[in-house]
């Protein structure tokens, strides 16, 4: 890629933005679920008999907790989707157009 055009991409407002909200949004998601997942493992490391209480029949509290988690996982990973495809992608095709007219 020419070095012209990387430096159009970099001092571009919209692709500015675009970094700036993509992380802030990705950081925040994945803090969500670091917070989620490591609660589980210190609960498991601290407390294991919390998650071994019985419901009642043969499970016990931590199968739905660990089933919460996957759920939870595919759950963030479907709200970034959504974003990306909405958001960020009018962002890229913002800078993606703002540099082409600037090349012609």
């Amino acid at each position: 890629m020419d070095k012209k055009i990387v430096e159009k991409i970099k001092n571009n407002p919209a692709y500015q933005e675009l970094i700036t909200k993509r992380s802030k949004f990705a950081w925040t998601l994945a803090i969500l679920m670091l917070v989620v997942y490591y609660a589980f493992i210190m609960t498991i490391a601290f407390s294991p008999s919390t998650l071994g209480i019985s419901m009642g029949g043969i499970t016990t509290i931590g199968i739905p907790v660990g089933i919460f988690i996957i759920i939870f996982a595919f759950v963030l990973t479907g709200i970034y989707t959504k974003r990306a495809n909405s958001e960020f992608d009018d962002l890229v095709k913002k800078v993606k157009d703002d540099v082409k007219g600037d090349l012609e």
